[in-house]
């Protein structure tokens, strides 16, 4: 394989990555399961998405399994004296989709609190006071 040039994009969806790698798509997902240090994140629509970190891992993983015919276990070893291993690919990942939709619900909760008590007590159906959303 030919030297590869990266497009200068920031994320690649899972068919660009194939394509510029020359490899199934199903062959970058089984890679996902044994190379920790490659966790695409998934779009909205449960789309993976890699990082420009991703695909220059995924390059040398394909180098070192294709061209160098090292075996899975041998091109772990070689990431790992590299520096290529979970604790750093685990920094820049965001929260879990979870999290922040916990965080996201946790803030209008609160927002929602604040104005329920800010609200006047004419608001309060028992008072006599008309109700100043009807109108004539």
């Amino acid at each position: 394989m030919a030297q590869v040039e990266i497009p200068a994009k920031v994320y690649f969806r899972i068919g660009e990555v194939a394509r510029l790698l020359e490899v199934p798509t199903h062959v970058l997902r089984f890679w996902e399961t044994e190379f920790r240090s490659v966790r695409p994140q998934k779009s909205r629509a449960g789309q993976r998405v890699y990082s420009r970190k991703d695909v220059e891992r995924l390059l040398l993983i394909r180098r070192l399994l294709k061209e160098e015919r090292y075996t899975l276990e041998g091109a772990r070893k070689i990431l790992r004296e590299r520096g290529f291993d979970a604790a750093e690919a685990s920094p820049e990942a965001p929260p879990p989709r979870s999290e922040r939709l916990r965080a996201a619900l946790e803030s209008a909760a609160r927002g929602l609190r604040d104005a329920l008590q800010a609200l006047p007590a004419a608001s309060d159906p028992k008072s006599n006071t008309p109700d100043v959303t009807t109108v004539d």
